[in-house]
Order: C-alpha cells, then structure tokens, then sequence
C-alpha cells in the first residue's frame, strides 16, 4: 500500500508556528520525524528531496537530523539540479569532517566539479569550502586549481574561496595556487578581486616567501583602490555613497600585511592611504570602518609620521561619535599606539578623559587603561585630579584597577613625597576595600623612606582613623604608622601642617577600639596589638599596655593569641630586649632573591626592627630550630636570615623566638629561597637557653670537599655532609679565607639553586675574612634536593678590601656526586 504524500515544507512551518508550547512544538516534530524515517527506508526517490529540505529545517531549530545524512549523499548523486542543490545543502549543514560519511562525497564532488552545468561546479566548490577535510582537499585540489583558471567569473570567484579553504586546511598545497593567482587582480569583476585578495591575504598570513613575492602587486592593489575611490557612482556597488565599501576594507588590511617591516611598499602606498583617509565620507558607519581600516594600516606599516598624526586624529574625530562602537573601536586602537606616538595621542586627552563619565562600562574601562597610559611627569597632577574623582564615583567593579593604577603612576612619576603619600592615603580613605593586598605594605615602605614626613603622615592617617576605621588597609598602615611613630604624634612636632594635641592615653584609645571593632579582620587586629606594643617604648603608660596585651593571651584568634603571648614574653622574661627589638624600623629597599629573576619587597606587616647584629657572635641552634626556620621561610615571600645575638645558655628548643620575629621585615644578611615547610614541634622559650650543640649530625659516608671560589686572595671552600633525618638535605658549610696583607671587611656570601632545589643560608660566623689566612669565615647551606637532580649554584660575594667595595659573581657546577645523588 502506497504511503500519502508528505507534506510540503511550507505547511510544516506554518504548523509549527501554530504550536502554542515547546511541548507541541516537540511533539509535531517527532510525528513529522517518524513519517520521515519510513519515507526513507521505503527508499521514496519522489519525495527525498522534499524530506531533507524539511529535515534541513528542523537542525535549524535545534532537533538532531543526522539519521539524514546519507540521503543528502544519495541527494547529491541525483542527475536533478534541485536534488543536487538540497543534498549539498544538507551536507555542509549536517556532515563535517569528524565523520567518515564525508568521504563518500568525494566522487560525487569530483564529477560535479567537473560539470558541463556552472551552477553544478558552483555548489561543489561551496560545499568543498564548507566543510571539505583535508583528505578531500588534498584529493580535488587539482580541480579547483583548474577552475580558478577559468575565464567564468562566476567559478572563479567561488573556485578562489574553496582554495582558501584548501590552503588552510592542507599548507603545503600554497604553491599549486601561485600560478593561478597572477591574473587575479586584473580582473574587473568585483566578486572575483574580492575573492582574490582573500586569497592573496592567506598566502601571505601563513608563509614569509609568498609575502615576499606578493609584495610586487602592491602597485597594482594602490591603483585598483585609487580606482574605487575616484570611480564615480555604480549602483551596483554603491553602499551608503561609497563604491564597494567590502573591497576597499579587504584591500587595504592586504596593504597592512605586505607594506609591515617593509619600507619600500610602504612608500608606495602612503600617497594613497592619505587619500582614502582625507576622502572617505564619515557621517555613515560605511565610511568609519573603511577608515578604522585605514588607520590600522597606517600603524602597522612604516608610514610617514605626519600619517601617523592623521590617522590618531581620525581616532580623536571617533571619539566624539555618537555610537558607542565606534568609541570604544577608537578607545582600543588609541591603547594600542599609545606608546608609539605618545605625544600624538596626547592632543586628545582631554575627550579621553570625558569618555570616564560614559554610561557603557566597557567604554569606561578602556578610557581608563588609556588614561593610565598617557599620565606623564607633565600632566601627574591634573590626571590624578581626573582620576581620583573617577575612583570616587565609579562601579566597584573599576576600583581594584583604577586603585592599583594610581599606586604605580603616582610611584613613578610624584612630584614630591608629600604629594605621593597624600595621593595613597586619598585612595585608600576611598576604596580602601578594593586595593590589592601588596598596596598595605608598599605604603608603609615609602613612608618609612620619606623620613622628614614621618610626622606629617602619622598625623594625616590618626586624623584618618578617627573619621572612618571600615576601609581595612588604611586601618592597617595607620596602626603600624601610630605604633612606629606614636611619640611624634603625641610631641606634636609636624611642620607641614597645624599640629594636633592629643595624648597617649587618647591613642591607645584609638588602638584597643580597633582590637574590638567588628569591622576589624584578624589581620588588622594583629597590626592593632602589635601597634599597642611598640608604644610601650615610646609611650609612659606601660602598665596599660601590658593591661591589654595580657588580655589577648586568651583570645579566641590563634593568631592573635601567639603573638600577646609573646609580647608577654618580652615583658615578663626578657625585658632587657624589649627596647632594642621595639626600636624604629630602618630605612627598608626592595632587594633581590637568591633566585635569578625575581625580587621581593621588604614585609608592610613589620612589629619590630632588626636586631644589632654587628659585633656579635652568631649562634649554632638544634635541629629542632632549624625546622622552625624552614617553617618560618615556607610561603611566597622570602625573609632574609638575621644574625641574632644573645647570652649562651644551657640547651633548650627554639620556635618562639622565631615566631616571636615571624612577621619582622627582616633586610640585610644573606637572602635565602623560601623553603618548604617543616612539621614543627611545641618546645620551651628558645632565650631560655641555647647551646652550642651542632646542627647537623655527621653521618659516616665522606664527601670530598672543594674549591669554589679562588680569586683576588680571596678563597671559598665548601665542605659536605647529610642530615640526619632527611637524606635529601645536603649540608655545606663554606670556609672562606684571605691570602691577602689585609682584612676583608662586610663581607657577604649569597647563592642562587635552580627552582628545583630550595636553599637555606644560615648566619655567618663573621663578617671580616681576615688577612694572611689568620682565621675564616664559617657559613652554613642547607640545601634540598627531592629529585635527586646534579646540584648546580650561582654565588654572590660581597666585601670591602682596602676601602673599596668588591662585588663579584661564580657559577658552581662541579659539585662531588656523593653531595647530591
């Protein structure tokens, strides 16, 4: 029995349409789907045609179709033009090169490309630049090849896409088409040129020697664009008043690529692009991209400079357009030129800075990275103006970046100290809650530099806090600030401005109201506390202070906990540091690692100063300490080893001292890598006592010693041994000796490892080598080697001999096997 006839597309969208849910929606479709499955496996030739049409419409809409794919193959075998014309359709719709289904096409592509019919050729040349794989391209190439040659426009044009298709898909395949493309551009069919210059474009994007060899055309393509902008109306080609707007644009970013690193075709084609951007009519987005385009082709090539100025002044004119696109198309360009011809797009500063008040956040963002860009010695304090009034008022979504904008052009280019920390101190009393965590401690550096402002900006940052404690950063540099410079706040010695009266009494008011504030975090607590207990050198009132440090004993923050308790410490146990580990910090500079690229900044987070480590001994602790140290080094941030000094006791553990120092900004010394972290035991205080007991155990294994260094008198000798209990902690100690008649003095040793050892230089035993070889200098590296790897070490030495300072650097890479495997 013969089945109905299906019906026609044009009813089956009218059905759809009517479905008034998605469910009947999906319910016509797999009524319609099932009829079309028994269609075809009743093999109906009368109707495939208009199955796969129907099939082709329902993939539009987002059902699956692929049980059609092979009746679009036997579609495309069909001697009927319609049929032909559905199954390539179908093809480029639903197959793709993933599946081996394609392949049954190449045959039946092949004929047709062969074809008596051009429209025939034509849809095998679009199916093939649709979704050919490069099997296919490999195997039809010659065909295309063929038909680019051909004097039909109409496949020619087509012929040159599929090519580009091929070329993408298979490269080596690039030079088949070479000879093909000679006569392309003489063409006056626009379709063809158009299609041509796609062509010539991908050639020259993906190999050096066709960019070389089409850079001979670059007349020919300067005539053809002269051509188009003189030519006058053809309303064949004619958009919005401009003759082939889509040819133009091809043309010229062709030009872009040929005349890039290339001088001689870009003075031939400066003349015209002057033309094209002095001629080209903008009061229609036609004319805008053509000139984008242009102005894109002028930076890239090496174009005259009074060019270059044009072509920023046409980004200027865009500027001031009334389409969002096109400012934020000018905004992005002007970015990118920004530091080419500075001075250029300089001229347009001040509509760049009216593009912060737009209403579209994108535009907003890019005036801002363009404002960034443009601050300058010159114009610091007017774009700081422009841009503090920006970070007040805009989205939280800018503050992080327009915050951390202001920090780094205030950095470089402030006008003086006061200015620049007057500009910090403005952003974090605004968005204090949006700067990046290093903003605290950059802060606290430079105020610690700028030491005849040290009255001026404790004043400005206790004025600060009593007006608003919630922006958390500005808390913070405030508490370590009144904690440093706490007694010239009292005194009232600030020169800069009137002082204010207040009394100690009233700051420690301040401080504990930040330890109970809900706004405080645990971070600024800490700062708060530490604060609190550098003023009890500065300030009378100890017995409040040690009120409240006691109180945090208890507390019920860890953090917070550790460090009263140790504060109580120094009160009760040692007071006799107290004042020496309280005293103000020292001038503190970002200093380099060990590691050979990279460099730390000295902690914000700083509770005390350095201890004098000039004339004492350094100390040999228990391995129990040491794994407090590699604890204390874990993390990002390195902190250099200090040379502590203290009276020798008896034996006993070491980890508070070391957290007692935990957040110390320690400068000076040699700087190690940071180390991993080591489990750490809970032992008494380490100044109850400490001994001279070694560090490491010797184990029996002998590693030869050697020589690293010989030069200048000076020679470095390194020793080896293992640890004990981690095999794969190589100990060397250095022996330094002096041949010379007299003593080197500030003498430092430093060593750099590879990223996949970590190192651990511990104190020297003195800073003076002496003369004759009458002693040495003794220094300890402990170094891990997990992988086992053959140890290599950059050192650095520095030393004053005979008054003149001496710096030098080795390479150490014939370390014994046995140091390292």
């Amino acid at each position: 029995m013969r089945m109905p006839a299906p019906i026609r597309l044009r009813e089956l969208i009218r059905t759809i349409r009517t479905a008034r849910t998605q469910a009947e929606e999906r319910e016509m479709i797999q009524k319609e789907c099932a009829a079309i499955r028994s269609s075809f496996r009743e093999e109906d030739n009368t109707y495939r045609c208009r199955n796969v049409a129907k099939l082709l419409y329902m993939h539009m809409l987002g059902y699956p179709a692929h049980f059609g794919q092979l009746e679009c193959l036997k579609l495309i075998a069909s001697q009927k033009f319609t049929d032909k014309r559905i199954g390539y359709l179908g093809a480029m719709l639903l197959l793709d090169e993933r599946q081996d289904v394609h392949l049954l096409m190449t045959n039946c592509i092949k004929n047709d490309l062969n074809h008596s019919t051009q429209y025939v050729q034509g849809l095998a040349l679009c199916t093939l630049g649709c979704m050919g794989s490069s099997e296919m391209c490999r195997d039809l190439a010659g065909e295309v090849e063929k038909l680019l040659k051909t004097s039909n426009s109409y496949l020619r044009k087509k012929a040159a896409l599929c090519a580009v298709h091929v070329i993408r898909k298979v490269p080596e395949l690039m030079e088949m088409f070479l000879p093909a493309t000679k006569n392309l551009l003489s063409e006056k069919n626009h379709g063809v040129l158009h299609t041509s210059v796609v062509l010539l474009t991908e050639m020259c994007e993906r190999s050096p020697d066709m960019l070389s060899h089409f850079r001979k055309l670059v007349p020919q393509l300067v005539r053809i664009l002269k051509n188009l902008i003189m030519s006058g109306y053809s309303p064949e080609h004619d958009v919005s008043g401009i003759s082939d707007p889509f040819l133009q644009v091809r043309i010229l970013r062709l030009l872009r690529i040929l005349g890039k690193g290339d001088d001689d075709s870009s003075e031939a084609m400066n003349d015209i692009l002057a033309q094209v951007a002095t001629n080209t009519e903008t009061s229609k987005n036609v004319g805008n991209a053509i000139l984008y385009e242009t102005v894109l082709t002028i930076m890239d090539i090496k174009s005259e400079s009074g060019l270059r100025v044009l072509a920023i002044n046409i980004l200027g004119r865009f500027l001031l357009n009334n389409d969002k696109n096109i400012r934020y198309v000018a905004l992005t360009s002007l970015l990118k030129t920004v530091q080419t011809d500075h001075n250029a797009v300089q001229r347009h500063r001040s509509t760049i800075v009216d593009c912060l008040k737009d209403l579209d956040v994108s535009i907003k963002r890019r005036a801002m990275e363009l404002s960034f860009a443009l601050v300058n010695g010159n114009n610091i304090r007017g774009m700081m103006k422009e841009l503090l009034y920006f970070l007040d008022s805009c989205d939280p979504d800018f503050k992080a970046d327009c915050a951390s904008g202001i920090f780094l052009a205030a950095e470089k280019y402030a006008p003086s100290k006061r200015w620049h920390i007057d500009t910090i101190m403005r952003v974090l009393t605004t968005a204090g809650s949006y700067v990046r965590d290093d903003s605290v401690p950059n802060l606290i550096q430079l105020i610690t530099n700028s030491v005849e402002m040290h009255a001026y900006t404790v004043q400005r940052l206790y004025k600060a806090l009593l007006d608003d404690i919630s922006q958390q950063p500005l808390v913070q540099v405030a508490s370590w600030c009144i904690g440093e410079y706490g007694d010239l706040l009292v005194s009232g010695q600030c020169e800069e401005e009137e002082p204010i009266q207040v009394s100690e009494d009233e700051v420690l008011d301040v401080l504990e109201g930040l330890l109970v504030s809900n706004l405080s975090t645990p971070v600024t607590r800490g700062y708060s506390l530490t604060a609190i207990m550098k003023l009890s050198t500065r300030f009378s009132s100890l017995n409040r202070i040690k009120k409240v440090v006691s109180i945090y004993g208890s507390s019920i923050d860890v953090e917070l906990q550790q460090r009263a308790v140790e504060y109580n410490a120094l009160f009760k146990k040692y007071d006799h540091m107290r004042p020496a580990l309280l005293e103000r910090m020292p001038i503190m500079e970002k200093t380099a690692t060990n590691g050979p690229s990279e460099t730390v900044q000295t902690n914000g987070e700083t509770d005390s100063t350095i201890l004098d480590t000039k004339h004492l001994p350094s100390i040999s602790q228990p391995a129990s300490q040491a794994n407090d140290l590699l604890d204390l080094l874990g993390g990002n941030d390195v902190v250099p080893i200090i040379q502590t000094t203290v009276p020798t006791k008896p034996a006993s553990a070491g980890g508070e001292l070391l957290d007692l120092l935990g957040d110390l900004s320690l400068t000076g010394g040699p700087t190690p890598t940071p180390a991993s972290s080591v489990p750490m035991s809970q032992p008494p205080f380490l100044l109850d006592g400490l001994t001279s007991q070694p560090l490491f155990n010797d184990i029996a294994a002998v590693i030869p010693p050697m020589t690293a260094y010989n030069k200048n008198g000076l020679i470095i000798e390194f020793t080896f041994e293992r640890s004990n209990p981690n095999p794969n902690i190589a100990v060397i100690t250095i022996h330094a000796t002096n041949s010379t008649e007299a003593d080197m003095t500030e003498f430092v040793f430093q060593a750099a490892v590879p990223k996949t050892f970590q190192l651990q230089l511990l104190s020297p035993s003195s800073n003076v080598v002496p003369a004759f070889n009458q002693g040495s200098v003794t220094q300890v590296i402990r170094v891990l080697n997990p992988q086992k790897q053959q140890l290599r070490m950059r050192i650095k030495l520095t030393y004053t001999h005979k008054g003149s300072p001496v710096q030098d650097l080795a390479e150490v890479n014939n370390f014994p096997p046995q140091s390292w495997q």
